[in-house]
């Protein structure tokens, strides 16, 4: 007998949850049951997608907070404590694409990247696991990127710091089966999100967003970009009772474009 996706009564907290893979995690985890955190520094845009959210009839809170500090993560966890109650699923997802050669990143570039990739996913971490061993059930999901198994030239600091994010899923994960708290990454390949769209808008070639995306999806193996409902749609398969048995390991959501498997 198959399990459906549904997470009813779940408690789950998203950063990076204004736009694009963060917001339609959201969604997805709204729809099918959960009762949704969602967490950005944008407070306008973010404030927006909560309310699109409860107007679906999903529940769904916005929480203002940069999570790159010890006081934002802090406050975030706080507020969606307060409101919500204890958190079941937590969604690492805050980051951006931060790539430049090696010579030309700063010590300050290096401590933005780890400040907010790492760091805030460790402080993330380090306050929801230990009730989730109590508790016996949990969910981790750390959102990297296929940089992590196979780091281009030119792919620091972001490639650096979602390899750290990949060795962390992995030694959380080894301390939380015991207990039912179960830990993975999913590795972003070439998924639509506001990321794309703003490097569209700065090469200003002319191209509509769809022909920019179609000239990406050409030198993929499915000749297409993913979407980021895609993504959202195995987030809440290892969020649900079917993903019961997966821990530690990082799934490439990119259709087929990392050659590490």
């Amino acid at each position: 007998m198959g399990v459906e996706l549904k997470i009813p009564g779940r408690i789950a907290l998203v950063t990076g949850a204004s736009a694009g893979i963060g917001k339609a995690i959201s969604e997805t985890f709204a729809a099918a049951g959960a009762r949704v955190a969602m967490v950005a520094r944008t407070e306008g845009p973010l404030a927006a997608a909560a309310e699109s959210i409860r107007a679906a009839g999903g529940d769904a809170i916005a929480i203002s907070a940069d999570v790159s500090t010890a006081e934002g993560c802090a406050h975030a966890i706080a507020q969606a404590e307060a409101q919500l109650g204890t958190i079941d699923i937590l969604v690492n997802n805050a980051g951006s694409s931060q790539r430049a050669p090696f010579a030309d990143i700063t010590d300050e570039q290096w401590q933005a990247d780890l400040d907010l990739k790492v760091f805030g996913a460790i402080r993330f971490c380090r306050a929801v696991f230990p009730g989730m061993r109590e508790r016996k059930f949990g969910r981790i999901i750390n959102v990297l990127n296929t940089g992590a198994k196979a780091p281009p030239a030119g792919g620091a600091p972001t490639a650096v710091s979602r390899a750290a994010g990949m060795a962390l899923t992995k030694a959380l994960s080894a301390e939380g089966a015991p207990d039912n708290v179960l830990v993975n990454g999913l590795l972003v390949g070439r998924i639509e999100s506001a990321q794309w769209e703003k490097r569209h808008a700065a090469a200003n070639t002319g191209e509509t967003l769809e022909e920019y995306y179609q000239k990406m999806g050409e030198v993929l193996p499915m000749k297409r970009v993913g979407t980021a409902q895609e993504f959202a749609n195995m987030a809440c398969f290892l969020a649900s009772d079917a993903g019961s048995y997966i821990t530690g390991t990082a799934i490439n959501v990119d259709g087929g474009l990392c050659p590490v498997v």
